[in-house]
């Protein structure tokens, strides 16, 4: 684990820088460094330190609370298919970041979007503690987070035929997508204090997700409070999803994708699985945000389809692969 911790940390650290020397803009690397250092308050300072920065730092954020998130989802539950949308969170903060491209709030505000999907995402919350109880089985949080995913969805959709607007109805198609495009330090304000607060309440959970690989039975036994811990997960879960969605839209498979392809390299043990994955998640995302900046920079290729397309076929092809070994 302590390789594995090392390799990662140097993968993202490597990605990280690489997301600050990569871009659009002609600076070469040595050019990005001195202006993000000792900038001079030109236009390489401005691109370094307004654009790349913030893009990359939101990268690191979003992908390392998504990938935790996605490992807790999954040890929790059991069930490698979990991921941090199942309880219905990102459905819920869309809808509200929807409604906020639909009304104009996004329009009259810098920060009213982001708001509006921080607001959806709370009452997605209390939906899903209203819904699955304080005493509710894994079943009952899975249904209402499925049930919360499926409202949020049809609501999002009669907005988007309802709309009279057809600008309106394609900044919003486009929003979903996911994207750290045009992203500032303003919105790393916003999403840090809140992916921060649920990874802390995550990684509390390291020795119950241990625990819960002996059964709910056992775990119990051995001192285990199977409802408290439900708790710490809807809500570090929901706050990590409520920062990343309010930001940068909507952004799939990274909390499903990388915990499948670390959980090998950690002995399939929950607790180390956590910040592995967060590492995990965190390089996956820089390495997707520069491929948008890379391949397509003039056709502003969305992130969100970015992770999509590397993410399912991995997910196929490691589907494939342990059928084939438990055969």
């Amino acid at each position: 684990m302590t390789r594995l911790g090392l390799i990662l940390s140097l993968l993202v650290l490597a990605l990280f820088g690489a997301a600050l020397v990569v871009g659009p803009a002609s600076i070469g690397p040595v050019d990005s460094i001195v202006a993000l250092i000792g900038g001079d308050g030109g236009a390489s300072t401005l691109v370094v330190r307004e654009i790349r920065l913030p893009r990359a730092i939101l990268a690191a954020l979003i992908g390392a609370g998504l990938g935790m998130a996605g490992a807790a989802m999954q040890g929790y539950l059991r069930n490698p298919l979990a991921d941090p949308g199942l309880i219905g969170i990102s459905g819920a903060s869309a809808l509200g970041a929807v409604i906020a491209l639909q009304t104009g709030l996004a329009v009259q505000s810098g920060i009213g979007l982001p708001l509006a999907a921080l607001t959806g995402a709370l009452i997605g919350v209390l939906l899903v503690l209203a819904l699955a109880g304080p005493r509710g089985s894994s079943l009952t949080l899975i249904l209402a987070g499925i049930a919360i995913s499926a409202l949020a969805g049809a609501l999002t959709s009669l907005v988007l035929n309802l709309s009279p607007n057809p600008f309106a109805a394609n900044e919003i198609v486009f929003w979903m997508m996911g994207s750290l495009a045009d992203r500032s330090m303003a919105h790393v304000w916003i999403a840090f204090p809140l992916i921060l607060a649920g990874t802390v309440m995550l990684a509390t959970l390291t020795r119950g997700l241990d625990a819960l690989t002996l059964g709910e039975d056992a775990a119990e036994a051995m001192g285990l409070r199977l409802n408290r811990m439900r708790m710490i997960l809807i809500l570090g879960t929901a706050t990590v999803v409520a920062g990343s969605t309010a930001v940068a839209g909507a952004i799939g498979f990274i909390g499903l994708v990388v915990p499948h392809i670390l959980r090998p390299l950690v002995g399939a043990r929950p607790g180390r699985l956590l910040w592995a994955s967060a590492l995990g998640g965190a390089a996956m995302l820089l390495a997707s945000d520069l491929a948008v900046r890379i391949l397509l920079p003039a056709r502003d290729l969305k992130l969100g389809v970015v992770t999509a397309l590397v993410g399912a076929p991995l997910f196929l092809h490691l589907i494939h692969r342990t059928r084939r070994e438990g055969l």
